[in-house]
């Protein structure tokens, strides 16, 4: 390549590095897997080595990426906290222990290695006085980190004070465990929450939170593996260290390999590869390290990696077998997920003999046929996936698959939303759905039954003590205390807070159905256009259409609902239990902007947006999020755009904040 040719592709790598780099470290929502990342930073690395002139140092291979959120105060590290140079290859190693070797042979210095678990996750410096821990930073760009110590005051697995009263300075790795990454995401996928990429952002997304609150409800964890600073005590050796950091109550990188040469070293690497899938902790790689103290200072760092030790990083390993079939497995959210069932092959030490696949458009992309030969790629401790069809060897045997049309568990017409690939059991009794069904139903939006939260539920359907929304009605007091240590007070509280809800106004009950595009300003105008939920079920798609803010998608989805059988048996047992089916109206109620349609918009001063709309609605009228004939008013704040603009072309009258509050004093 010419130097003009490699000029300009550095400065693509740059952009494009600099772009993921930010995403990944500083707002934890990476947009490329980990490897793809370190094949550009790996392009960019060797393009610099090759054209050494084009080298400056903004360049991401000349300093640590991420960067000080705002709103933590700064840390200053006295030692700083270094990345590691990655290789990808055992050739590469080999010329690492080379260029080592010499250089321990010139300095008359002893040489072995310590082989660590590169842990996937946010690295950080603890700092001790006296034995007591008194802060804790981010590493952030390596000279400059976050304080999060109040944080990291939440991390069970950090000691707050250690068996020696020694002023130390310690670097470990907080992370979250893989079951536990599991179980977190799982339950944001139930509340409707956005689900994290993968562990370690977890982790750093949730370390790095202005509020101690939220740290302290994720599972994090941490692994100590270095000393960055220590008065009063000589060690000779890093394993030496490592041991006894553990000595005096830290938690230690629990995969240290002591090897006396290079070839032992390749065989820790391999040991750890072959392991890994055992490992309660997501890795992404191996951390080769001098382990003699001394020597490591001979051979110094550069302004960014240590030249004492190197990562070794997995390639992904690739393998060919056979597609025997595909079935589909029903999630918690009731959507149904093709699974392929594959002849069991090992894949990166992993027996793979089923995987995901995904939906239906990425069997429709990779045109997957049962009896095919794919190619199967697990990198680390990723989720092994499909990545390849071969399609030369086909026989012609194999079959299309089709997406089933009813859900595999239940029976329920299964659909396939606009704008979404996922294809969802619509059946409100469905089993393999009972846990969100039961949580939204629960929910604030919902019946608001207080204390009947996620992990309650989640124990009550595991202990078999309820199967489905209707078993909330008859939990006994005994079957709540049991759930709890001394919990007699917490299960009378839920009981009274069950029996409560039965009294919820019609709406909170239609919301708590979970119908499909139904939210809670939508449930108002049924209920209060129907009164009661016979009427609701009885309204034929015409009805319901001539509602407005009912489009026609939207009143086949509420007719549907009512006319399967899992919804008319959840109703009939529910008016057993006594749960109100009628729209309630509150005494001497105020309906002045009855009829009336509002349109938001601009930020008001005194009001948020939802504030506005609940006075609006309280008072009798509705909100809508665009202008047209129909609208009466338009509540216009500061910076109004559009809106504002179409409401001046169509006459509507436009109000001030100070309008708006004349009317509703």
């Amino acid at each position: 390549m010419k130097e003009q040719e490699a000029k300009k592709r550095i400065l693509e790598l740059r952009k494009t590095v600099e772009y993921h780099a930010r995403k990944y470290y500083d707002e934890d929502a990476p947009e490329i897997s980990d490897f793809e990342y370190d094949m550009l930073m790996n392009e960019l690395k060797n393009l610099e080595k090759q054209f050494p002139d084009l080298i400056t140092k903004d360049s991401l291979t000349q300093r640590v990426g991420g960067h000080v959120k705002e709103g933590f105060e700064k840390v200053e590290h006295e030692v700083p906290l270094q990345s590691l140079q990655d290789i990808f290859s055992f050739e590469e190693l080999e010329e690492f222990d080379k260029r080592v070797s010499k250089q321990a042979e010139d300095f008359h210095e002893d040489l072995k290695y310590v082989v660590e678990t590169k842990i996937d996750g946010l690295s950080v410096a603890l700092e001790y006085q006296d034995g007591i821990f008194v802060r804790g930073a981010t590493r952030g760009n390596g000279l400059i980190g976050e304080d999060v110590t109040e944080n990291l005051k939440t991390v069970k697995s950090i000691p707050k004070e250690i068996k020696e009263k020694i002023n130390i300075t310690v670097r470990g790795e907080v992370f979250i465990g893989k079951k536990e990454f599991a179980e977190m995401n799982e339950e944001r996928e139930i509340l409707e929450e956005p689900l994290f990429a993968n562990a370690r952002n977890a982790a750093a997304g949730s370390l790095r939170q202005l509020d101690p609150k939220i740290a302290a409800q994720r599972p994090l964890d941490i692994f100590i593996f270095n000393v960055q600073k220590i008065e009063g005590k000589d060690f000779n050796s890093h394993f030496e260290e490592l041991n006894y950091l553990e000595e005096i109550g830290f938690q230690v990188n629990p995969v240290r390999i002591y090897c006396k040469d290079l070839e032992e070293v390749i065989e820790a690497i391999h040991k750890i590869g072959e392991d890994r899938e055992k490992l309660r902790f997501g890795i992404d790689g191996a951390v080769i390290k001098v382990d003699n103290l001394h020597l490591r200072e001979l051979l110094g760092t550069t302004y960014k990696v240590p030249k004492w030790a190197i990562a070794y990083k997995y390639p992904p390993e690739r393998k060919e077998t056979k597609l025997k079939d595909i079935t589909c497995q029903v999630g918690r959210t009731g959507a149904i997920t093709p699974m392929a069932i594959l002849e069991p092959v090992r894949v990166d030490g992993s027996l793979i003999s089923k995987t995901t696949l995904h939906n239906e458009d990425f069997i429709k992309e990779k045109d997957l046929r049962i009896g095919d030969t794919v190619v199967i790629q697990k990198q680390g401790d990723v989720i092994p996936e499909v990545v390849d069809v071969i399609k030369e060897k086909r026989t012609g045997e194999e079959r299309i698959f089709h997406m089933p049309t009813v859900c595999p568990v239940c029976g329920a017409p299964a659909v396939r939303e606009e704008g979404e690939s996922a294809i969802r059991c619509t059946g409100i009794e469905c089993s393999a759905k009972a846990l969100r069904s039961i949580v939204h139903f629960a929910s604030k939006e919902g019946m608001d039954i207080d204390g009947l939260g996620y992990s309650i539920i989640e124990q009550l359907l595991d202990r078999g003590l309820i199967k489905n929304i209707a078993d909330i009605y008859t939990l006994k007091l005994e079957d709540i205390a049991s759930l709890k240590k001394n919990g007699k007070k917490f299960a009378q509280n839920l009981i009274n807070a069950i029996e409560e809800s039965k009294k919820q106004d019609l709406f909170k009950l239609i919301t708590a159905l979970g119908i499909r595009h139904v939210g809670v300003k939508m449930a108002k105008e049924l209920a209060k256009r129907h009164g009661s939920i016979d009427a609701l079920m009885q309204a034929s798609i015409e009805d319901l259409n001539k509602q407005d803010d009912i489009g026609g998608i939207t009143a086949i989805s509420i007719y549907e609902f009512f006319h399967q059988e899992q919804t008319i048996d959840l109703i009939g047992k529910l008016k057993e239990v006594g749960v109100n089916m009628v729209a309630l109206k509150e005494e001497g109620s105020d309906e002045r902007f009855a009829g009336k349609t509002f349109v938001l918009t601009g930020s008001l001063e005194n009001y948020t947006r939802e504030e506005a709309s609940q006075i609006i609605e309280k008072f009798g009228g509705k909100t809508s999020g665009s202008v047209s004939k129909k609208t009466d008013y338009v509540l216009a704040g500061e910076e109004a755009g559009s809106k504002l603009r179409k409401a001046q072309e169509l006459g509507v009258t436009v109000l001030s904040e100070k309008d708006f509050e004349e009317m509703i004093k």
